[in-house]
């Protein structure tokens, strides 16, 4: 091995993955082994641990107690919120999903089933999905408080036996209730669950639908612990739904072979954490940090893995996370470059920062949306450790590119989730699929096979697919990021490549917005983009053309919008502006020129594209953008 360890590590993933993931596979308990480490017999489908079998709740849990760790925390849960807490050792999580499992399978659960789990932060969120891996049940969790009609459309997709919840959700200073939205979600829904499990939050009481709903700690009293299942490594471990530039959810597969596998070999050589410390992903279960690095990879690992229900700040102040890290010992921290935003101008001079003793502290990892260098080196300056910004999606599971701090830790680079993860072969390319040179702007692409623990299919939408990662460029899967590699290999990702926003981390349509702006009666068109914000990484703005002879200001009709917004896609679309325009900026073909107003509104070049319809228009949205302050100082 040479001086420059990581990229020995690197090359041997590339030149030879077959017994590079096989030997990380042996640090996973299987049932039975696999007959090929890569199946490579269905090009672009390819599989990983094929013959394999195993369970993954057994190795986040059971083979921990087995081993003699027990009595090790598992899972701190951390509510600010509610004022509350609790600490669960291994065999206290282990038994209280086995007994969990028991009562989703008195109402009909088994293996290959789907399993709809709509909560908030709390434990018994952690327990319902290692419960549904448990029984060999496919989870599919869908982000607490989102509204109605789009979990219907999840659940109508996904066609689950069973719907796990809860009465609220607790934010700063109000509760959501959820079970009104999930009665409409089921009343708008063509598939009807078999049943839905609803955990009583004291702060609000969910009305129970007879014969249909039943109370959480009643269903668990009537069961008996169920044994974990044993399932085939490419069997579907969760879908989870992401946006699509349709408007239409695409659902993510992770498998339970290469995930189990993948998941357990980055925390210790992407994150540097070993077994017994404490980890902390401030995150959500409904998305996928949630899945991936607050349930399944700090369990797999046997770390402690760290619930937080709260917020950077407000749950009381900037010092949240900074208190959480000191009373718990944190070693590790992985966010999203939004929290540290909201904390950096809460709190500029970090005078919270030095309240409390953090000498336990090791990282700060951030990912979600492209950090702003600004923000990573106030976090440098204020936490005296390493800040590491990485590049991953909900479809990849784990990251693309990182800076590897358990293999080699490189020099970071402001601006840079560093270079390329063992395992994935990333690729700059132009329009034509040829490779590009350092320092020029092409889509970023993964030579095929993906490595272990990315998506396989989409649910029940193979074509899909297909179409969506793998035909633009044959042999390689579609990031939809576009940036460049600089001449010391280090990535640089610059942004989206289709319609899709990135608001505080998570991923929206811009399409599913228009089609909600459109359904307005006085909107005849209208267009939706991604301006930067200094919050939140991208800020929906709308440009709407009103109806000819509708007489309505901006005033009366942005407010209108704004809310049926919020009532159809939920108040993380963040939708809070939109400016009245004569007409859209478009192509001769149709196309609207969402870039070029992005642009425009940035305040960053841009050049109008020669095949534009009116070049005049473009100086009529520069006066509208003004209106609205744009571009930001």
């Amino acid at each position: 091995m040479s001086d420059n360890r990581y990229a020995d590590v690197y090359q041997r993933a590339l030149n030879d993955p077959e017994s590079f993931w096989a030997e990380a596979a042996e640090d996973i308990h299987w049932d039975k082994r696999w007959d090929r480490v890569l199946d490579d017999s269905r090009p672009p489908f390819y599989r990983w641990f094929t013959g394999g079998a195993l369970n993954t709740c057994y190795n986040a849990l059971d083979v921990h107690v087995e081993q003699g760790n027990g009595d090790r925390a598992a899972l701190i849960y951390d509510s600010p919120v509610t004022d509350g807490g609790k600490v669960f050792t291994y065999a206290e999580l282990r038994d209280a999903v086995a007994n969990f499992a028991g009562a989703l399978r008195n109402h009909g659960v088994d293996a290959g089933d789907r399993v709809i789990i709509y909560m908030p932060m709390v434990p018994e969120a952690v327990v319902a999905i290692l419960a549904c891996a448990r029984l060999g049940a496919v989870h599919s969790v869908v982000f607490g408080g989102f509204a109605a009609n789009e979990l219907a459309t999840r659940i109508d997709d996904a066609k689950p036996k069973v719907m796990v919840s809860a009465s609220c959700g607790i934010e700063v200073n109000r509760v959501i209730e959820y079970k009104p939205l999930l009665d409409e979600a089921i009343r708008l829904a063509q598939h009807k669950p078999g049943a839905c499990l609803i955990l009583q939050r004291p702060q609000a009481e969910a009305a129970m639908t007879a014969g249909r709903d039943v109370d959480w700690n009643e269903a668990v009293a009537a069961a008996e612990p169920a044994e974990c299942v044993s399932v085939a490594a490419t069997d579907p471990l969760y879908i989870l739904y992401t946006s699509g530039t349709t408007g239409q959810p695409k659902g993510i597969v992770r498998d339970n072979g290469g995930h189990a596998v993948a998941l357990k070999w980055s925390m210790k050589n992407v994150y540097n954490v070993d077994e017994g410390e404490v980890y902390w992903a401030a995150s959500d279960v409904g998305w996928v940090v949630g899945h991936s690095y607050i349930v399944y990879a700090p369990l797999l690992k046997g770390c402690t893995t760290v619930l937080y229900e709260g917020k950077p700040v407000g749950t009381p102040d900037p010092g949240a996370f900074w208190r959480v890290i000191n009373q718990h010992g944190v070693r590790v921290l992985f966010t999203a470059p939004t929290a540290f935003r909201a904390i950096k101008k809460e709190d500029p001079e970090g005078t919270y920062v030095r309240k409390y003793d953090l000498s336990c502290f090791r990282s700060l990892f951030l990912a979600g949306e492209r950090c702003d260098p600004d923000t990573l080196v106030w976090a440098q300056e204020m936490l005296r450790v390493p800040v590491i910004d990485h590049w991953w999606q909900t479809e990849t599971g784990w990251a693309i590119a990182a800076n590897c701090m358990g293999i080699e830790p490189l020099p970071v680079k402001p601006g840079s989730p560093t270079r390329a993860v063992p395992g994935y072969d990333v690729r700059v390319l132009d329009d034509a699929g040829n490779d590009l040179p350092a320092g020029e702007m092409g889509s970023i692409t993964v030579k095929l096979p993906l490595p272990p623990g990315c998506l396989p299919t989409l649910w029940n939408n193979e074509d899909g697919y297909r179409k969506a990662y793998l035909e633009q460029h044959p042999g390689h899967y579609l990031t939809s990021d576009g940036g460049y590699r600089d001449e010391d290999g280090y990535l640089w990702i610059m942004g989206r490549i289709d319609d899709v926003i990135n608001v505080a981390g998570h991923r929206l349509s811009t399409g599913a917005m228009e089609e909600v702006l459109a359904a307005h009666p006085a909107v005849a068109e209208c267009a939706v983009l991604g301006v930067a914000d200094a919050l939140k990484g991208q800020s929906p703005l709308g440009l709407i053309v009103v109806k000819a002879g509708v007489e309505v200001t901006e005033e009366a009709l942005v407010p209108e919008l704004v809310s049926l917004m919020r009532e159809k896609i939920g108040p993380v679309a963040d939708f809070k502006q939109a400016l009245l325009v004569k007409r859209l900026p478009k192509t001769r073909s149709g196309k609207i020129l969402r870039g070029t107003v992005r642009s425009m509104a940035d305040g960053t070049p841009y050049k109008a594209p020669a095949t534009i319809d009116d070049p005049v228009i473009l100086d009529e949205i520069r006066e509208d953008l003004s209106r609205l302050g744009y571009p930001k100082a």
